[in-house]
């Protein structure tokens, strides 16, 4: 028998195993943290729940933050909507809406614990915001830049504060549960911020606004 004759040895788990396992562990995050909080969270009750040994933990996730944040973008996390085909205001409105149910279960604790927790290590706020903050951030966003183009909304709208105004304050209630965070508070909230950015009577939309400069732009050039 050649050296080629020899069927190299399988490291580790077989695939289906290893997803059962991974799949086990996610689930005892999700339960264990119905129970406690992140803070309290160990990597020892995780597997001890899961049935599997603390390598195994750590093989896939080496920290506690990186174990509950694949969690929370597996279990719980708010998948980003379909391009919205209503007025901006519609768009912003129905992703507050969306967010509400959520913020007020376990996608609620579990956020609110890992920002906690993020003061203290600002790579999960990173994190927490690239992978699951600002891909909605950039669907807004663009939501309000359609509304700049087609007239509904003021051609120097900014964004970005429209976005701080609504979820900033949508998170404002989580955070310090100052009042209750209901679907009635987010359609006011909406409309109180878009009565601001509205466009004014008689002005263009910004794309017709943007056309018009540029001759301007060229002839400050071709004069200078």
């Amino acid at each position: 028998m050649s050296i080629k004759d020899i069927a190299p040895l399988r490291r580790g788990r077989p695939p289906i195993e290893a997803a059962e396992s991974h799949a086990k562990i996610l689930d005892a995050v999700f339960e264990l943290l119905q129970e406690r909080s992140v803070r309290d969270l160990t990597m020892e009750a995780v597997a001890k729940r899961a049935g599997v040994g603390k390598p195994t933990l750590y093989k896939w996730w080496p920290t506690k933050a990186s174990l509950v944040l694949a969690m929370f973008k597996e279990r719980i996390a708010v998948a980003l909507p379909p391009p919205s085909v209503g007025t901006a205001e519609e768009a912003i409105r129905d992703a507050a809406r969306a967010l509400i149910g959520p913020l007020n279960g376990q996608l609620g604790k579990v956020l609110s614990e890992l920002i906690a927790e993020g003061q203290s290590e600002p790579a999960i706020l990173r994190e927490l915001f690239d992978k699951h903050i600002r891909g909605h951030e950039e669907a807004d966003a663009a939501d309000i830049e359609r509304g700049k183009k087609s007239g509904e909304l003021a051609s120097d709208v900014d964004p970005q504060l429209i976005i701080d105004a609504v979820f900033g304050a949508i998170f404002y209630r989580l955070l310090f549960r100052t009042s209750p965070l209901t679907e009635e508070f987010s359609d006011k909230l909406v409309r109180q911020v878009f009565r601001g950015a509205r466009a004014r009577p008689g002005e263009s939309p910004s794309r017709s606004k943007a056309r018009r400069d540029r001759p301007r732009a060229k002839a400050r050039h071709e004069s200078s």
